[in-house]
């Protein structure tokens, strides 16, 4: 039987907030260090994150997240986080793109034919800004297509709480159409994901899987929104190889 050569695999995952070392209000599994959690707690959870995943600490970049759109590419690890950037974007494989959340959107996105993957914060001022736009043309340049584009949108504050001032919401849907909603009480609200959505099919992408837990309902996830201080959870992608037999019985993802 002739070996062919490995193909390409796109892995997510999503952490909640148990499992960890950090005491309250982090408890437990914090894994952003510009929170106010313990440094020494922080440093044993990402150890604890990268030992379930399989892959070296080392291999994991981080963002300083700053609500911009402002989008970096890498091609290695990254002593320290990568500053002042909301997106990463990344050929090389085994190398972990992480960004941290609470309440906010984490988009995770992969052409696994071209070779790319992106990890997005996407809140609702990175959202309203155009941050996605900018991370599908830097996948783009790197020889991402849109039609095979698959997303993943993370565990967010969803429609049915995330209440904002009724001019915040008219702007916010003036620039991503879609968002608007009303919350459960009957109030102005804010779906960001609704509109991420409908803007990565106005882009092409349509395979679109979306984590429906609602950060502010969900208590096994952070939300800022329902008690800060807190921690924050990280979304991650990375790409591995998967070694492809002739006349097998097919290919399957892990």
């Amino acid at each position: 039987m002739t070996a062919l050569p490995a193909v390409l695999r796109a892995r997510r995952v999503v952490t909640t907030r148990s499992g960890g070392v950090s005491a309250p209000p982090y408890d437990s599994f914090n894994l952003a260090d510009h929170v106010g959690d313990d440094p020494a707690a922080v440093a044993a959870n990402r150890r604890r994150l990268a030992s379930a995943v399989g892959l070296p600490l080392e291999r994991f970049v981080w963002m300083e997240q700053i609500h911009s759109r402002n989008v970096t590419v890498v091609d290695g690890p990254v002593d320290g986080p990568v500053s002042a950037t909301d997106a990463l974007v990344t050929r090389q494989v085994g190398l972990a793109l992480a960004t941290l959340s609470a309440d906010c959107v984490s988009i995770l996105l992969s052409d696994e034919t071209a070779g790319v993957i992106a990890a997005v914060h996407a809140g609702r001022v990175g959202a309203r800004i155009g941050i996605l736009p900018r991370v599908l043309d830097a996948m783009a340049d790197l020889g991402a297509r849109p039609d095979r584009i698959g997303a993943l949108l993370g565990p967010a504050a969803s429609g049915r709480h995330y209440e904002v001032p009724a001019a915040m919401r008219s702007d916010v849907e003036a620039h991503l159409p879609g968002s608007a909603t009303r919350t459960v009480r009957g109030t102005p609200g804010l779906d960001l994901r609704a509109g991420l959505r409908r803007q990565l099919a106005d882009h092409g992408v349509t395979a679109v899987a979306e984590d429906p837990r609602c950060t502010i309902e969900d208590t096994s996830l952070f939300s800022h929104r329902r008690s800060a201080p807190t921690g924050r959870f990280a979304s991650v992608i990375w790409l591995e190889e998967t070694d492809r037999v002739a006349g097998g019985a097919g290919e399957g993802t892990a």
